[in-house]
């Protein structure tokens, strides 16, 4: 039984004793006016004093405060927690922020479970509600997205899966949430939106859910083809963050030329794992992996036999595949060079992989989109992927003086480890001798080759590469 199961057992006992009121009284017929939910900019500030992840968050809050703060600070859009077990909220909240601000737009978050709560939101002054497509089957989740509608009021349809997916599909909602939480061990995956969003086919908002505690969080989701995020806990500790996320949204940025993951994760792999060929210095090396199936194509711009000249991207810009810069900073003076900010903003490149000892809190300044990679050596390397805060971090071996491409692998239980905690990016000694038996142990989201498919340094082998690609699909389908 996974959290919203157990839920959803202790609420329908709730109703059955006390009502769909929960023994709030509410007025017989809606009293307050309907306001439109998703006005820009979509930024769903929530009203959560716990959950059951973090336990309390803020449980002494008054709703009606917090909502002045977020009122105060140009926020819209306001989700109140409105399910009393687990976080501690009750329709009183939401009939009362309602009242009191009447001008904003109020969803409320709780576990809907039939018409009668539909109703029953609609008359607490709900301008919204949250549909869990988990919770229904498709003819339910219809039947309450058109009941809602019905009433005038919007809703947000919340997908955690392939499964909620294909269920809303049905429904074909005008906004839906992605919840980047795993309900059985409450980690955050932010590239969980990312992989179900590429898999809408109907025209919707895409709401980003769960795991927005930045400005950075904010960039991921909009240059991932997200209009909107909803956060809670980040915001319930410290409003402050909410300057943060709106000059974000603010920001003429243009996200077209940002967009890596939305590419990646829009690559169709039928169960097999991304293959990144680095160490590209030929425009005939990238057109032959390209034409066997990389994803991604690197060119190390650092000191190395590898080095990618600039000419290069220029010859290979129409070709479809993504593209890598691969750079070595300095860790206290870390500075892009120009030519690669310049690359990115015309799209000759699609991210950067910072693969030197850059800091955490550095990297999203120094380049966006990006990726970090990092070398371990030891049991206590295994939590480095957490430090960052990007949605994948590369593991390589560690060498003395060498900052990759050396030919070595992590050891097994180093690679085991970094699994067990973080979805796998995996670089050092992968090469066609190996590859087979690396996917059927190890499962990688994504394996990164380069020196052992050389007949030379910076030269490609056309034959180890065709292996390569040969016993990937071999050991895939084992």
């Amino acid at each position: 039984m996974n959290i919203i199961e157990e839920i959803v057992r202790k609420r329908r006992q709730q109703i059955k004793s006390r009502g769909h009121e929960m023994g709030v009284k509410l007025p017989a017929n809606r009293v307050l006016p309907l306001t439109p939910f998703g006005r820009d900019p979509f930024i769903i500030c929530e009203i959560k004093k716990s959950s059951p992840s973090k336990g309390v968050i803020a449980g002494n809050t008054d709703a009606v405060s917090q909502a002045k703060k977020y009122a105060d600070m140009g926020i819209k859009s306001v989700s109140v927690l409105t399910e009393s077990n687990y976080f501690s909220g009750s329709l009183k909240d939401l009939y009362s922020v309602k009242k009191a601000f009447p001008g904003l737009s109020i969803l409320r978050k709780d576990f809907i479970l039939d018409l009668e709560d539909v109703d029953v939101s609609y008359r607490a002054g709900a301008d919204a509600v949250l549909l869990i497509a988990s919770m229904h089957d498709a003819s339910t989740l219809t039947r309450l997205y058109k009941r809602a509608r019905s009433s005038g009021m919007d809703v947000l349809v919340e997908v955690h899966d392939r499964d909620d997916l294909k269920k809303t599909k049905a429904v074909r909602p005008a906004m839906t949430g992605f919840n980047s939480r795993d309900l059985s061990t409450f980690r955050i995956d932010p590239a969980v939106p990312v992989m179900l969003g590429a898999g809408v086919e109907w025209n919707t908002r895409m709401v980003f859910e769960s795991g927005i505690s930045s400005g950075e969080d904010a960039a991921f989701a909009l240059s991932s083809g997200f209009s909107g995020i909803l956060v809670g806990e980040a915001v319930m500790r410290d409003t402050a963050l909410i300057y943060e996320l709106k000059n974000i949204f603010s920001r003429n940025i243009d996200f077209n030329t940002a967009t890596f993951w939305k590419k990646l994760y829009s690559r169709k792999k039928n169960g097999k794992c991304f293959v990144k060929i680095c160490g590209i210095t030929t425009e005939e090396d990238a057109d032959n992996a390209a034409r066997l199936g990389a994803d991604i194509l690197g060119f190390v711009f650092a000191d190395s036999p590898r080095r990618a000249q600039p000419a290069l991207l220029k010859k290979i810009r129409d070709l479809d595949i993504l593209k890598a810069a691969v750079v070595v900073l300095d860790r206290d003076h870390p500075s892009l060079p120009d030519e690669i900010k310049t690359f990115l903003d015309i799209g000759l490149l699609d991210v950067v992989q910072f693969h030197g000892k850059e800091k955490p809190e550095d990297c999203y300044g120094l380049a966006f989109p990006y990726y970090k990679a990092v070398r371990v050596k030891g049991l206590s390397d295994i939590d480095k992927p957490g430090r960052y805060r990007c949605p994948r971090v590369l593991v390589d071996t560690y060498t003395p003086g060498k900052a990759g491409g050396t030919g070595k692998r992590i050891p097994d239980e180093l690679v085991m480890g970094i699994k067990e905690k973080h979805p796998l990016w995996l670089a050092g000694g992968v090469g066609p001798e190996n590859v087979r038996d690396i996917v059927v142990r190890f499962k990688p989201e994504l394996i990164d080759a380069s020196s052992l498919l050389e007949s030379s340094p910076g030269k490609k082998d056309h034959g180890k590469l065709k292996k390569l690609f040969e016993e990937i699909k071999i050991g895939t389908a084992l």
